[in-house]
């Protein structure tokens, strides 16, 4: 019987690394991480192939999995052409209608109004001439953070104090920003400074692990892209059943059914509070529990047999 082909979808910085960048920590978690997933793969029978998005030919796969494709946002002409292309061609993990749903945080809006605990937003549309003390006046916030609805690693993302020094050119930059692109602000929790970011990662419906991302002394943004760290944490049944509750919301809104999800929420006394629903290119963080990607893979092996590959 023919093993399935899987693309393990990356970019061209990761695809194959000169032996310098993988001894960076970074570049070398990236590949730590596909090769625990393309092993769990091996183990229910699926080959795994890394492929740069970019020059990826879908033709001899039988599914593509979006893994670290981490410069979509940089690229978002070229990788929503990328998109039109690859998602009538072969099955895609997570399914088309929810990357389309996901790569843009409008989806923080519809998980809102469903009922989610979500920080209040403001999404400032492109060209839109809206001043940021408007928008802090609306959201009643001395102090927000502001960043693209199309973005990661924290591109372009902000923390804007009303009263500070230098209000003004950050005010300049909203604007110069607002020319470009769509631009999401919230108020600033502070949460995040003490207790960190948690991250509940989901293969196939289920949590499996969570870890905690916390800040460089200095910033706010927990990425390891800005000095972030990150370290494993208890998966409390509050933090799957706030999880699990985001992730079905997510998945009655856009139509579809996630393989994998990492859900990112700040623990507050109100309760958790959802930074981020990560449905297309996570870091999953299996180097912490790799009995993870084993979920993962045996998820993917039933919904191949259901396509029929």
């Amino acid at each position: 019987m023919t093993r399935p082909k899987v693309a393990l979808l990356t970019e061209s910085r990761y695809a194959d690394p000169p032996p310098a960048a993988r001894a960076d920590p970074y570049v070398a978690n990236i590949l730590l991480e596909d090769a625990i997933v393309a092993r769990a793969l091996d183990e229910v029978g699926i080959d795994a192939v890394r492929v740069d998005w970019s020059v990826f030919d879908p033709e001899g796969f039988d599914a593509a999995l979006f893994r670290t494709t981490w410069d979509y946002f940089d690229r978002w002409p070229e990788f929503s052409a990328f998109l039109d292309r690859l998602l009538p061609a072969v099955p895609v993990f997570n399914p088309a209608a929810m990357v389309r749903w996901n790569v843009d945080k409008h989806y923080l809006l519809a998980l809102a109004r469903a009922g989610v605990a979500v920080p209040p937003t403001v999404v400032v549309e492109r060209g839109e001439g809206r001043p940021l003390a408007d928008v802090m006046d609306a959201l009643g916030a001395g102090e927000v953070v502001a960043k693209p609805c199309i973005s990661g690693a924290g591109r372009r993302t902000r923390r804007i104090a009303r009263g500070a020094a230098g209000f003004e050119d950050h005010a300049a930059w909203f604007r110069r920003c607002v020319a470009e692109e769509a631009m999401l602000v919230q108020p600033f929790l502070p949460e995040v400074l003490d207790g960190g970011e948690i991250s509940v990662l989901l293969f196939d419906g289920e949590p499996t692990h969570a870890v905690r991302k916390r800040a460089r002394p200095g910033d706010f943004r927990v990425q390891d892209d800005h000095g972030g760290t990150v370290e494993p944490c208890a998966l409390e049944a509050g933090r799957a059943a706030f999880a699990r509750r985001a992730l079905a919301d997510a998945e009655r809104s856009c139509g579809a059914r996630a393989l994998y999800a990492r859900v990112d929420f700040l623990e507050t006394r109100r309760g958790p509070v959802l930074i981020e629903l990560e449905l297309v290119e996570p870091e999953l963080f299996v180097r912490f529990f790799p009995d993870g990607a084993f979920v993962l893979a045996r998820g993917l092996r039933r919904r191949l047999a259901s396509h029929g590959r």
